[in-house]
């Protein structure tokens, strides 16, 4: 059986080692010694691994530079940190002006032991969509689960579908015609994974098995492709419906974001 460390050592390895290379076509990535900043549309994004060796004052000269460089495009910039990862860049991050926003937990388990995680609950019908029509329809809900607006997710996902048709299957779960939740299954090309993405419910049809028949959905949706492992950045919500389907938290994982001033 395979350990957490080994899944977490996999996980860093081809999930966090593979970024650049499956990023949508309007994503922009570049490179600032470890640091891998990506210009979207919506926020810039920084990741980074292997950050032991650097003093202190070259690791806040990197994070400076990221921020100095989403600055000039009148981005905020999300920078990803990591549980297990170097114990002084949160700080670090804090004293250059991010904030953190909430933590999730790494869950990862084999996609196999996921197939039969839920049944499609009464009333409810789930099928996959491509329709610019349905994802919009996808960011009004996701809009009015978190009482932000998400309109720009109906783009991203177009965008990840245009880019990459073959490595993502966007579902959309619906009651007498309206949109009740959605899910997304994407695969990472020239690794062992998959991210189950999404998940969002409105209020009034929680609890009711429709997020573990998506989970369900995608898993058997991975194994057909031959995808061995799902993995999950998992708010506290679900993580504990996902340990109990079986997935094993590894690690933890924060957005540290800076904004420009308003």
């Amino acid at each position: 059986m395979t350990t957490y460390s080994e899944l977490l050592a996999l996980h860093d390895q081809q999930v966090r080692g593979s970024i650049a290379s499956r990023l949508p076509d309007n994503w922009k990535p570049s490179w600032d010694g470890p640091v891998l900043q990506i210009t979207t549309p919506a926020r810039g994004l920084a990741f980074a691994q292997d950050l032991d060796g650097l003093s202190v004052e070259e690791l806040d000269s990197l994070i400076e530079r990221a921020r100095d460089r989403s600055a000039a495009h009148g981005q905020a910039i999300e920078w990803k940190t990591y549980g297990h990862d170097r114990q002084d860049l949160p700080e670090r991050l804090r004293l250059a002006g991010f904030a953190p926003e909430d933590q999730e937990t790494i869950v990862i388990g084999q996609a196999t032991d996921l197939t039969g995680a839920g049944e499609v609950p009464d009333g409810i019908t789930i099928r996959a969509t491509t329709d610019l029509s349905d994802l919009r329809r996808i960011a009004a809900m996701e809009s009015e689960v978190w009482g932000v607006d998400w309109s720009w997710l109906a783009d991203d996902l177009l965008d990840r579908i245009r880019s990459a048709p073959d490595n993502i299957v966007v579902l959309v779960a619906e009651a007498e015609g309206e949109v009740v939740s959605a899910a997304w299954l994407a695969a990472f090309p020239g690794t062992e994974f998959a991210a189950l993405w999404g998940g969002s419910t409105l209020a009034p049809w929680r609890r009711k098995g429709i997020y573990r028949a998506l989970v369900a959905r995608r898993a058997q949706i991975a194994s057909e492709w031959g995808v061995k492992y799902l993995m999950v950045d998992a708010s506290p919500d679900s993580s504990p419906i996902l340990q109990r389907l079986g997935l094993h938290p590894v690690s933890t994982t924060t957005p540290w974001v800076w904004s420009p001033a308003t």
